[in-house]
């Protein structure tokens, strides 16, 4: 039996990581209020049944059975349904069709999780992307070699952030307090939304918590500001608090928290049969719950069994979600070249560097590249053909209104992009100026809309330089429209003239405000 987790990473990961797989909102149940009325659905169910123990199908585990851990959220509705339960069973289809048996277990408790993952109780474990670093930076946990294989999801909908009375956009949450299950899924969620305001993490009040329910209580007693939560504690949270409301969710911010599965590299190496089955089997059992409504009915079924609630509430875990199919997997570890999304790379790495920033981390967890294991995607590459697994496609905007130019944004970020004296061509170092404060942005904010908003200064023309700055607005869309693959209906376009000059150079008084005038301007809008 491998080596325990030493007392210091006991600690580490009590303080660091507890509640990080949380992302989506269904992540541990009993830490949410919806989770707890469950809980106690569950606790009634057991009494009635006078049993803790779910039926075994005279299975037994095995060197051919793969043991996976889950925690309790819809995204693994695929694998249930592809397995036939959470047990191993002779109708099983990794069982049937490729000759081996699975076995999910549900592990809520990340110390005992990855205790267990290390004394090989679990062959597979589950981790967000973003927070995998806490796992593959740490030494007496990366002597394992922990390396995601397969990415199973996005979170649409299930995280969020709520605020009271008088915020209305992200940049209004400068010197704000807010409350964060740090670090969580909730953390990489505040950041990503701040670097779209144009603020940093020290430019808000961050007030700690352990878990996404604190976050809520806190909410609805204590002095603050604003909070990251977690689906529906949301709406039930902003229901309590007069005034406040939900300021955006995952439904906007829909490339942000990805779960993943990983594994020893020992285990995936030794295993490669096992591994490229469950791979490809989940990715078959993505396709057909995309293409049939009732197979979806049917892994319903399961996760409600699994997670002991009622199929409606595994229906609503289920549409917090988005599963991730093969195609989405080639894009997110990086082994499609003509893809600009959000990658699972990405994510790693800004989360590895801000962990450091916020002093989560000691230093930055070695590079994704070292951290993954595509051989399952490869292997599918070959088998897994045809529309039925192509990559989700990016939205479809339809024209935008006279409305989006007047809509409330979510967050707004001035950029400085120079352009020559009566010009509206980018030269190559706006390019990169754009390449670097908003591409990111947009990949993780790939559902709202985007207003860009050009300005001038008041030399010359006020007819001139609206059009101009107008001109100037469609040149930088029309930039990331072509390099980033983005539906040119996203972009929202509008030339301000010298009409909105920044507070405090109204007058254009001197040459310094003149240039603070000549901005672009980035707005997410809720579409």
């Amino acid at each position: 039996m491998a080596t325990r987790l030493t007392a210091f990473s006991k600690f580490f990961i009590t303080l660091v990581i507890l509640g990080v797989i949380g992302g989506g909102g269904y992540y541990m149940l009993k830490k949410t209020t919806w989770g707890q009325n469950l809980e106690k659905k569950a606790e009634a169910q057991k009494s009635e049944t006078g049993s803790e123990e779910t039926p075994k199908t005279g299975f037994k585990d095995d060197e051919n059975t793969l043991v996976v851990q889950l925690v309790t959220w819809g995204g693994y509705g695929p694998g249930l349904y592809f397995n036939e339960g959470a047990e191993p069973n002779e109708q099983s289809r990794f069982f049937k069709e490729y000759g081996f048996k699975v076995r999910f277990v549900v592990e809520n408790d990340l110390i005992n999780a990855m205790n267990a993952w290390i004394a090989d109780e679990y062959d597979v474990a589950v981790q967000t992307a973003d927070a995998f670093p806490l796992y593959t930076g740490p030494e007496d946990i990366n002597q394992y070699k922990p390396k995601a294989f397969m990415q199973v999801d996005w979170s649409r909908g299930g995280d969020a952030i709520i605020v009271k009375r008088g915020i209305n956009s992200v940049n209004d949450l400068k010197g704000k307090k807010v409350v964060v299950a740090v670090p969580s899924p909730a953390q990489t969620l505040l950041m990503t939304a701040l670097e779209a305001a144009n603020l940093k993490y020290s430019d808000v009040e961050v007030i700690k918590t352990t878990d996404n329910l604190k976050a809520a209580q806190l909410f609805r007693s204590a002095d603050v500001d604003a909070a990251v939560v977690w689906s529906p504690d949301d709406i039930l949270a902003t229901n309590d608090v007069p005034g406040s409301k939900i300021l955006l969710t995952t439904k906007d911010q829909s490339h942000v928290i990805a779960d993943i599965f990983f594994a020893k590299e020992s285990y995936l190496n030794a295993n490669r049969k096992m591994i490229d089955g469950f791979y490809e089997g989940w990715m078959k059992a993505v396709a057909e719950l995309k293409a049939n409504p009732s197979n979806k009915d049917k892994a319903a079924k399961y996760v409600a069994e699994l997670f002991q609630v009622g199929v409606p509430d595994a229906m609503g875990m289920m549409d917090v979600v988005y599963w991730t199919g093969h195609g989405d997997n080639v894009n997110f570890f990086g082994m499609n070249p003509e893809y600009r999304g959000q990658r699972g790379e990405d994510l790693y790495t800004k989360m590895s560097k801000n962990f450091v920033v916020t002093g989560d981390a000691e230093n930055e967890a070695p590079a994704w590249r070292s951290a993954i294991f595509t051989g399952a995607v490869q292997a599918g590459n070959a088998k897994l053909t045809g529309p039925a697994y192509s990559a989700e496609a990016s939205k479809t905007f339809t024209a935008p209104t006279a409305s989006a130019k007047t809509a409330p944004a979510i967050a707004s970020k001035p950029v400085s992009i120079n352009f020559a004296s009566g010009k509206f061509q980018l030269d190559e170092n706006s390019k990169t100026i754009i390449d670097l404060q908003f591409a990111d942005v947009s990949k993780s904010f790939a559902n709202a809309r985007v207003r860009i908003e050009g300005n001038t200064d008041n030399v010359g023309s006020k007819q001139l330089n609206a059009e101009l700055s107008r001109k100037r607005a469609q040149a930088v869309a029309d930039y990331l429209a072509s390099q980033y693959k983005i539906d040119k209906n996203r972009f929202v376009i509008i030339g301000n003239g010298p009409d909105k000059p920044v507070a405090g150079c109204e007058q254009n008084q001197n040459e310094a405000c003149k240039a603070k005038n000549r901005r672009t301007e980035f707005q997410l809008i809720s579409d």
